[in-house]
């Protein structure tokens, strides 16, 4: 762009002398611009003209002229940040920056937070990394999770109010008398963010993309066949009733692209801009539920200035800040929780580790200051003895007379407070005899880690969304972690006790049935939680309705900005 050039080359005569005047000639001035001298006097004629500097010539060749500038380049740049803001150019803004990433930070600070810019109320969230594409299925960070639930829209959806689904695309749905056929009933005015009205065999087709991705053919085993029956109907027949298919369908893998356009949904923001630098939602004028204060939401990705040895996705920033750096010291906590989402230890049951020593590792963790003594930040992590509420580890009789192996192999992934339990729990287990061997696997999930299937222990972060119980469910059924931890007789047996479970119409009833298998592998020592986050989010004044979620995150459609005062 033409003004960032002429911007550039102002930088450049400003650095000669630091900013002050000085008498140059305008060979010199070319010469420390790498351009011609006529050009060099057509940029000091424009820049003048605009007001950055002064500039009087003296006649005849190689004479010295007397330069004084008038702004400074940061001011400048600044100032053209903001104009391109106003007028919606958010990629020309970040052109202008063109700076390192803590000189970056430090510039965008007065644009971050909640603005009203060109009467559009705009919220601006600084965030320490790129995000990831939004493929369909499973996503490995909440970010991403969350910002998927912001874009699209699922046949059902889960409410702050209810763990139980609701309609969203579906108005209702109603089962048949065998429990086998679920007839979905579409809202009549749905609309994508094209523009376009959504056809119910749209809908059809992308529940066929869906179903051909592993992880989801998995998780909706019972699904004999998805028909568009009606033009606002969608049937789903099951070969085995299945009483969590609701729940699946409001689930942030389940949520619905266009089958030709997979960034275009039909969820509350429609994706305006997708890059390393900046991603900006808009408001979708024809959202079906309510609509939005917000007109749009930017993350500005400003990475942090430490990255941590595990690489740059290693940071879990579950205490969010949304604001400028001078309104630091006026930020408030406006929401805080304990998350549902958990780490956890599992163990292989084989010939290496018996039931009892399970046991011992597990009262290793949690009855000795293992985890209080964690090198981590304050109020970051609280340890954890239940999987969700009320799903408590089991007591034992001390097993601490129980010997060790000499050898065992650990592997996990992100996040990086992992990376801290698993040397401490190396330290620990040597003062016991045992000597832990550490594999870290790079990434936010099992997906394509080969250590997997050989290691005796394995720590993980499992995210849990709107309803914990579902959400354990899922897990159960689709992470890759179970058939590796478990052998191939115990898996098919797993299996088919959750097939079981999902056939039971009550809900509490299908709960306590779930909750007793979850309970089986934690008597056995197979699984344990290890600690909960602490989510956090402050704001400055002037930003409203923010409220944690599940993921840690903030409903957008809630978030509001008080208009300017006059």
């Amino acid at each position: 762009m033409r003004q960032l050039n002429r911007l550039n080359q102002y930088q450049r005569l400003w650095q000669i002398s630091a900013g002050a005047p000085q008498q140059v000639s305008v060979a010199c001035l070319a010469a420390d611009c790498y351009c011609s001298e006529r050009h060099m006097r057509t940029l000091l004629r424009q820049m003048q003209a605009s007001g950055w500097l002064r500039w009087h010539s003296q006649s005849g060749r190689g004479k010295r002229g007397d330069l004084q500038f008038l702004r400074s380049p940061e001011s400048l740049r600044q100032q053209m940040m903001e104009e391109a803001l106003n007028t919606g150019q958010q990629h020309n803004a970040l052109a202008l920056a063109q700076l390192a990433p803590e000189d970056l930070r430090v510039l965008l600070n007065p644009f971050l937070g909640g603005s009203w810019q060109n009467d559009t109320p705009t919220l601006r969230i600084p965030y320490y990394r790129s995000l990831e594409p939004l493929h369909p299925g499973f996503l490995a960070g909440r970010a991403e999770q969350h910002l998927a639930g912001q874009i699209f829209s699922g046949l059902t959806r889960f409410v702050s109010e209810s763990f139980l689904p609701q309609g969203d695309l579906a108005h209702h749905w109603d089962i048949s008398d065998d429990k086998l056929c679920w007839r979905f009933h579409i809202r009549p005015t749905l609309h994508w963010h094209n523009g376009d009205p959504v056809d119910t065999r749209q809908l059809q087709q992308r529940f066929m993309m869906l179903f051909e991705l592993p992880a989801l053919r998995t998780l909706f085993a019972s699904v004999n066949s998805v028909e568009a029956t009606h033009s606002h109907c969608l049937t789903f027949r099951l070969h085995h009733p299945d009483f969590w298919l609701a729940h699946r369908l409001a689930s942030y893998p389940c949520l619905l692209a266009h089958p030709l356009s997979p960034m275009s949904g039909t969820g509350p923001f429609q994706l305006v801009s997708f890059s390393k630098e900046l991603v900006r939602l808009e408001s979708h004028e024809h959202y079906h539920l309510n609509h939005p204060f917000l007109k749009a939401v930017e993350y500005w990705i400003t990475p942090l200035l430490f990255e941590q040895d595990l690489g740059t996705s290693c940071r879990h920033p579950v205490q969010i800040a949304i604001g400028k750096a001078d309104e630091l010291v006026d930020l408030k906590p406006v929401s805080s929780s304990t998350s549902l989402g958990f780490c956890y230890l599992t163990q292989r049951p084989d010939a290496k580790l018996s039931p009892a020593q399970s046991r011992r590792l597990v009262q290793i963790i949690h009855q000795t200051t293992l985890l209080q003594t964690l090198p981590l930040d304050e109020d970051l992590i609280t340890p954890s003895k239940a999987l969700i509420p009320g799903w408590t580890i089991p007591h034992w009789p001390p097993q601490a007379s129980i010997p060790l192996p000499p050898a065992l192999t650990l592997v996990y992934h992100l996040p990086a407070e992992l990376h801290a339990m698993a040397q401490q729990l190396k330290r620990y287990l040597a003062t016991q005899g045992c000597e832990l061997t550490v594999i870290f696997h790079d990434a936010k999930t099992w997906e394509g880690c080969e250590a997997l299937s050989k290691a005796d222990l394995m720590m993980g972060d499992r995210l849990i969304g709107e309803a914990p119980e579902y959400a354990l469910e899922q897990w159960l059924r689709s992470d890759p972690l179970w058939p590796n931890a478990l052998s191939a007789r115990q898996f098919t047996h797993l299996q088919a006790t959750l097939d079981a479970v999902q056939s039971l119409e009550n809900e509490q009833i299908r709960i306590l049935a779930l909750k007793d298998v979850f309970s089986r592998l934690m008597d056995e020592g197979i699984l344990t939680p290890l600690f909960n986050y602490q989510y956090r989010i402050s704001a400055p004044p002037g930003v409203e309705g923010i409220a944690l979620n599940t993921r840690g995150w903030f409903d957008f459609t809630r978030a509001w900005l008080p208009p300017p005062t006059p």
